[in-house]
């Protein structure tokens, strides 16, 4: 895995992150109201946007006193590319056992046709 992906996945690694993103995917959203949707601390709900933030996954940009957090979803890219490869993967041998076992069934009818 390349290591640029190492924040994002430890980012993503949390289900409470995983939610938030969910959220901010929808609309941008200031700590505030992050925090109303958890039973956590605001200082708790920043730990989790600092490491959303570090991962790549957020952008965070002050709008007046406040700092307004929205999905920066083009980081998910790196992640799906890499993903791809296991996608691929699959789908080649998911493909092989299609093949084996359709070539086993016209076999198996051949034989009973005899």
């Amino acid at each position: 895995m390349p290591p640029n992906l190492q924040p994002v996945f430890r980012a993503l690694g949390d289900p409470t992150r995983r939610d938030i993103l969910r959220m901010l995917g929808q609309e941008p959203m200031t700590i505030a109201e992050v925090s109303e949707h958890f039973d956590m601390t605001r200082a708790a709900v920043k730990k989790h946007l600092v490491m959303l933030s570090d991962g790549g996954l957020i952008d965070v940009k002050p709008r007046g006193r406040e700092k307004v957090n929205s999905l920066n979803a083009a980081a998910l890219k790196p992640v799906f590319d890499w993903l791809s490869w296991f996608d691929k993967f699959w789908d080649d041998r998911l493909d092989a056992l299609k093949t084996a076992i359709e070539k086993d069934q016209s076999h198996d009818t051949g034989r009973h046709n005899d």
